[in-house]
């Protein structure tokens, strides 16, 4: 083939020009993201039952659905949890690569079965099953800035014209406003309804009845009467539209022609559906929504398109109204693959500088420059056809194939020139001895490197999407590079170089120095391999020694998933006791938000109070606090700022903060550190539970390896339980029914019907008024109409009584659970955090057990799948060398040199103190590749030389000698192309240090130990192999 293209430089060109088109025209075409759809998809069931207890939710309605969804396919696992608000949500994760709109309809299914059985509230409100990411992309915030509309106004607009627009754009899973739309509420004086005898049950039943929709249909209608000649429609105004409306709507008419309105007893207004949230932008009152992103979606496409639309739509805000974007992770994204392609460009300079300095000619540097761009954008082309996006993942992966690239064009071009200077051939002549000597060894490192990446395609899991981002952009790269250096770049060697004259190199001053330099370190080079070589044992003993060390760093070596980012944010759980309102609530958030305006790096704060990732209800709030741009922070990390408010919200009395950076891969939760369940699996109840969970913090808590443990949830609280005494209320004539109306409609809230305001379809929500349910004794004071149409209080026949309830109920994998979330200690790898975590979890009584959710399950597995992956990447290259070399013993000696590769590796990264995790595994992939070429650079050349009757020792100098400058090229093009990645700072610094160090340290030590140890494992195994084959033939001979 190689001959071909050196007669046909042309066609050289035109192939190349051909994959550099398409790579141009499949950029624009390549979804960008962070990272590809790594974690595994979930969906989201939310359920509302205003009023009803934690309890009455978990048993009514949360364990009859999961009943029905456990058996859906390619499920997970599935977390429920229920709170005060009357709110439960019930998340249903699947496998990775599980077809999320299938998954959709399956639950959907599912639920139809169950529903009949619901309460009627829960089946009046309706069941939302929505695909989204448990984390935020970005929060869309609507004030006005004059105090012209209330939040009460902004969110009834937001709600009428706004969700709908944001939920239509492309990627949006689920637009969670905080902040109802408006609802027509009666407040009922129950003072005044015992004053004229009513009940509440009279009340909901004369709205319900004066408030319907009548379909009346049509006079003159068929079948019609002879004659009949015209058919008009008939219109009743049934379902009323204002508030005065409601106000006149009569609960009971006397025979005198008087009658009670529903304004005599009740206050009619226009508020709010739901009073349970309540945003501050920058300590500004305002509403916001927060948008989650359906799975799989891309955030940056997502993000932009969100803001076009707030573009259009801000054309027709009413005046005094405007939109803002309080807090987005997009722009993270997008500065994160900026400073690859960033990186990208700094690694190409170093690359060629590199070529440079040892080729000193342009023209040789210029075959590998034009070589590189061509496979990094024929990548491209393949990427978008196998459905891949340019994300983190996929250009580090060609970060570190620029390194490989170049190998094979500076193999090729280096050989041209020493067979130019020593043969005094033409550039034709020359690159067609070149290569005939060095095809073979193109075509062997380039299925090696290609094999080392194939076994990560069968990861499992998140890992596994992970590991194939890599692979795919890494082996499409050194395919297509091998590619052209059997096509383009001979071509390019045998009309770009120019032949050597004798005495024109002597013109050169640098270049003169710097070969007789070169030749003067080849020279102690030859006599130190001289030296080594007769001392084969010892080297073998060392290097038994190294392999010891390698497996004792290995093993000690802390793993953990991923790198931890500084994406630009952080979030805030404010926590206060269970019994807290929501006024007690915002004196807290005014005090945080007072912290955060003094720090010179936040950019802008928005706070939801009613809200947490944790558990909603009055008692709690959510901050997410956006940092300035990297430059604008004088060196402040998220974690600092995090750290800071963290500490000086300990002062504050009544209130736990909580402030916690992002997951890594926004997919995965909603906070970094570690998610552990601790479920009740023997029916022991919830204080049995509560008390293991309890004992279990505490003791994490204690040990070295953990910190920050705390039970991820709404704590107990105080709760009022009322008693009925139904045999009392029986003889008094009252149905235990009339009891639960009353006190459903005047403490909780009861969604009547619906009525048309401005066009859009509106609750009718009947309530007590304020001042009469702020006490317990205000409950007692409701009265009650028995069926003699007397009036008697609820004190009659109930009594109080106080105890601790829980404020939340979890349950996971449908038992009862509380969540525990935590990190690692300081110095600490979450790896060693789970594995305290676990041995912790041993000493659990009976009938409790442990499991993993989250990232956190997701890195289990990765823990579990490395050791397999690097024999499996290493018994592949075995077999495609024992296949290439027709030979079972040559292969031994490239492969012996792998584990001096990962050595530096595992060293680098302990110097560094970083952690074993996937960047630092798909590193060690990569180095298993690169060590084993350095190798077969030099065992190709020395059989070669064997077969042309040299002896093993002379060959294998000879061939160490003349592969001494392409190795230390190559190996030297690679190392400085990760130094960017190395010392990157800003946007995903963390991941570009976690890939670049390890390879980095792995390329030294396995260059400068693989070209003494070689030739040493090659005269070994030679050796060995003669000595058995003499053997045989004495036998035979005898």
């Amino acid at each position: 083939m190689p001959h071909f293209f050196i007669e046909r430089p042309v066609f050289a060109w035109v192939i190349a020009l051909f994959i550099v088109l398409t790579g141009l025209l499949s950029i624009p075409r390549l979804p960008v993201a962070q990272y590809p759809a790594v974690a595994p998809p979930g969906i989201i069931i939310s359920v509302s039952y205003p009023g009803a207890s934690p309890d009455v939710m978990n048993t009514s309605v949360v364990s009859l659905i999961e009943r029905e969804i456990s058996g859906v396919d390619n499920l997970l696992y599935f977390e429920s949890s229920s709170d005060t608000t009357g709110m439960a949500s019930i998340t249903v994760t699947f496998k990775p690569g599980a077809d999320i709109k299938l998954a959709q309809m399956d639950l959907q299914n599912q639920i139809k079965i169950v529903e009949p059985r619901l309460p009627q509230a829960v089946r009046q409100n309706g069941l939302t099953v929505e695909a989204a990411n448990s984390g935020f992309l970005m929060m869309v915030g609507l004030k006005s800035q004059t105090g012209e509309y209330q939040e009460a106004d902004l969110s009834d607009y937001f709600a009428r014209n706004l969700t709908d627009e944001l939920r239509r754009v492309p990627g949006v899973g689920k637009v969670q406003l905080f902040g109802g739309e408006k609802a027509l509420r009666i407040w009922l004086d129950p003072m005044k309804l015992h004053s004229h005898g009513l009940s509440v049950t009279d009340v909901l039943t004369a709205v319900s009845q004066q408030n319907v929709i009548v379909s009346p249909g049509r006079t003159g209608d068929e079948p019609a009467i002879p004659g009949q000649g015209v058919t008009y429609p008939i219109t009743v105004r049934g379902q009323l539209s204002s508030v005065e409306a409601f106000s006149q709507i009569t609960i009971k008419s006397l025979t005198s022609g008087a009658r009670l309105k529903l304004s005599d007893i009740a206050r009619v207004e226009s508020g709010l559906q739901s009073y349970a949230f309540g945003i501050r932008e920058n300590g500004v009152p305002a509403t916001a929504a927060a948008i989650q992103l359906s799975p799989g979606a891309n955030a940056i496409s997502t993000a932009s398109g969100i803001r076009s639309r707030l573009a259009e739509l801000s054309s027709v805000l009413p005046e005094g109204m405007e939109f803002t974007v309080p807090f987005d992770t997009a722009p993270f994204v997008k500065l994160s693959i900026m400073k690859v392609v960033e990186t990208f460009a700094e690694a190409m300079v170093l690359v060629f500088l590199v070529m440079l300095l040892f080729l000193h000619k342009i023209r040789c540097t210029l075959i590998p420059a034009i070589v590189a761009p061509v496979a990094l954008l024929g990548t491209f082309t393949v990427m978008l056809l196998s459905g891949y996006s340019i994300n983190i993942l996929t250009m580090f992966g060609m970060v570190l194939a620029i390194g490989i690239i170049v190998d094979d064009a500076i193999v090729v071009v280096e050989n041209v020139e020493r067979l130019m200077e020593e043969k005094n051939l033409s550039p034709k002549e020359a690159t067609r001895e070149a290569m005939h000597e060095i095809t073979a060894a193109i075509i062997g490192i380039t299925l090696v490197l290609t094999a080392v990446f194939i076994p990560m395609g069968f990861a499992s899991g998140s890992v596994g999407i992970i590991y194939r981002q890599f692979c795919i952009s890494m082996a499409v790269s050194i395919l297509l590079s091998a590619f052209l250096a059997l096509t383009l770049t001979p071509a390019l060697c045998a009309t770009l170089l120019k032949p050597h004259h004798v005495g024109q190199s002597k013109g050169k001053s640098f270049s003169a120095w710097f070969n007789t330099r070169f030749h003067t370190l080849t020279s102690f080079y030859a006599s130190g391999l001289g030296f080594v070589l007769k001392r084969t044992g010892r080297m073998m003993m060392l290097y038994a020694a190294l392999c010891v060390a390698l497996y004792a760093g290995l093993s000690s070596l802390a793993s953990s998933f991923l790198p931890d980012e500084d994406q630009g944010y952080f979030m805030s759980s404010i926590q206060l006791p269970s019994d807290a309102t929501m006024q007690r609530t915002l004196k807290v958030v005014k005090q945080f938000e007072d912290e955060i305006a003094q720090q010179q790096a936040i950019e802008s704060n928005i706070m939801i109070l009613g809200f947490g990732f944790s558990g909603s209800g009055p008692n709690s709030a959510m901050a997410f606090t956006t940092l300035k741009d990297w430059k604008k922070r004088e060196g402040r990390s998220a974690q600092d700022e995090a750290d800071h408010i963290q500490s000086k919200m300990g002062s504050v009395p009544d209130a736990v903060t909580m402030s916690l950076l992002p997951p890594a891969i926004s997919d995965m939760g909603t906070s970094s550190g570690f998610t552990f369940y601790l479920q009740d699996r023997g029916g022991k109840g919830h204080q049995a539970l509560k008390n293991a969970a309890d004992e279990l913090v505490q003791r994490a808590n204690k040990s070295g390896q953990l910190s920050d443990v705390y039970i991820d949830g709404l704590p107990e609280g105080t709760s009022l339980t009322l008693n009925v005494d139904r045999e009392k209320a029986e003889a008094m004539g009252v149905s235990f029914d009339e009891i639960n109306q009353t006190i459903s409609v005047a403490m909780g809230s009861n969604y009547v019907n619906d009525y048309t305001n401005k066009g859009r379809v509106q609750q009718v929500i009947i309530q007590a008024d304020a001042p009469y349910r702020m006490q317990p004794e205000h409950v007692l004071a409701l009265s009650v109409k028995n069926r003699l149409g007397e009036m008697l209080p609820l004190s009659s026949f109930v009594t109080l009584s106080w105890n601790v309830a829980p404020q939340q109920l979890m349950r996971y994998q449908g038992y009862p659970s509380i969540r525990i979330t935590g990190s690692a200690s300081a110095g600490e790898s979450t790896g060693t955090a789970m594995k305290a975590m676990e041995t912790l979890a041993k000493d659990l009584p009976a009938g409790f057990a442990g499991e993993w959710a989250g990232s956190s399950l997701q890195e289990k597995e990765s823990a579990s799948q490395l050791p397999g992956l690097i024999v499996l990447s290493m018994l592949v290259v075995f077999m495609v060398l024992a296949a290439l070399y027709e030979s079972w013993s040559v292969p031994f000696a490239v492969m012996l040199v792998v584990p001096l590769g990962l050595l530096g590796a595992v060293l680098a990264v302990t110097v560094a103190n970083m952690t074993n995790d996937v960047f630092f595994k798909v590193g060690l992939i990569t180095l298993i590749g690169l060590s084993a070429k350095n190798a077969i650079l030099i065992i190709e050349f020395a059989r070669q030389l064997i077969h042309q009757g040299h002896n093993v020792i002379e060959a294998t100098l000879m061939a160490s000698k003349q592969r001494l400058r392409p190795i230390l090229m190559t190996s030297l093009a690679f190392t400085l192309g990760v130094v960017p990645l190395m010392l990157a700072k800003g946007a995903s610094d963390s991941t570009q240090h976690a890939i670049g160090t390890g390879v980095f340290g792995g390329m030294i030590s396995g260059t400068l130990l693989a070209i003494f140890f070689v030739p040493v494992f090659f005269v070994v195994i030679t050796r060995f192999i003669q000595t058995r084959r003499k053997n045989r033939e004495s036998k035979a001979q005898r």
